[in-house]
């Protein structure tokens, strides 16, 4: 399947927030059961984690974004709004690793400020592309528009 990136994708700003919503909502609402479960709290209540135990949350989000974006072509969040992350080149199926690990490290980056930067970056962008879509040279579609243009 190839897709063609002549087409300018449109902003879908409200669904990428929704599925960024949704994405990061599954992956806190394990990070904070699972440092309530194994957590130790200090001298304030605050839970913490140490060690080895660190590492379950941090998998998981790779799991969670990356892991998923390429066994299924999209994350959770993504698929069940509609959306579809590709190549910019078109030629791709699906990211390639590097790809979704770029897009998906400068999440916090496009989140920062409540999601101002990335906003921004969609609206300012000839491809109406977020920070991590930039660096990763990907573009995002509606699955919609992604048939469309087969």
């Amino acid at each position: 399947m190839t897709y063609t990136t002549d087409i300018k994708p449109e902003p879908n700003i409200g669904r990428k927030i929704l599925a960024g919503f949704i994405d990061y909502l599954l992956i806190y609402t394990f990070f904070f059961a699972y440092l309530y479960a194994y957590g130790e709290p200090d001298s304030e209540g605050v839970y913490s984690v140490s060690g080895i135990l660190t590492l379950p949350p941090i998998l998981l989000w790779g799991l969670m974004t990356i892991g998923i974006e390429q066994l299924f072509g999209a994350t959770i969040g993504n698929s069940i709004v509609g959306l579809k992350p590709i190549s910019i080149n078109g030629i791709d199926e699906k990211l390639s690793f590097g790809q979704s690990f770029i897009r998906h490290l400068l999440d916090p980056i496009d989140m920062f400020f409540f999601g101002l930067i990335g906003v921004l970056s969609i609206k300012n962008s000839d491809k109406n592309q977020r920070v991590g879509d930039l660096a990763a040279k990907t573009i995002v579609l509606r699955v919609k528009a992604a048939k469309e243009s087969e």
